[in-house]
């Protein structure tokens, strides 16, 4: 009966941990992306200008700040739920954006949906009550 309680303890401890690094790395990549939007380099205006935006200073810092609003959010156990809803909406209307300008499929258009599954992934693995709320059956 030990055993299993100890084996039990430690698949919990893997998925937090687990849970826990792709959170990180999520968190990591929205630091990065809003924190070179802040600072609107030549390669952030002249990207957003082939994605059909104007490529001012301000709308690549308004998206910047929107990033790391949201990489916050989700970085925090008691709103990380709200940032992963927050993340979807941002990385749909990344998507979108890819297709509309026929951006690469697997390396561009659908990087919004790695990360997300990446992003969700890691909290169902590290909130049980999100793994109560949608269970994977098998």
């Amino acid at each position: 009966m030990t055993d299993v309680a100890v084996t039990s303890e430690n698949t919990s401890k893997a998925l937090l941990w687990t849970g826990r690094i792709m959170s990180g790395l999520v968190v990591a990549f929205l630091i990065f992306d809003g924190g070179i939007k802040l600072v609107p380099i030549a390669p952030v205006t002249e990207t957003m200008q082939q994605l059909g935006f104007s490529g001012t200073v301000a709308q690549a810092r308004g998206l910047g700040i929107l990033t790391l609003g949201i990489a916050l959010l989700y970085a925090f156990p008691k709103t990380s739920v709200l940032g992963a809803i927050l993340l979807t909406g941002l990385l749909g209307g990344a998507m979108a954006t890819h297709l509309r300008v026929d951006s690469p499929l697997f390396t561009h258009l659908l990087f919004g949906l790695y990360l997300g599954v990446i992003a969700w992934g890691g909290l169902w693995l590290r909130d049980g009550r999100l793994r109560k709320l949608l269970p994977i059956r098998l």
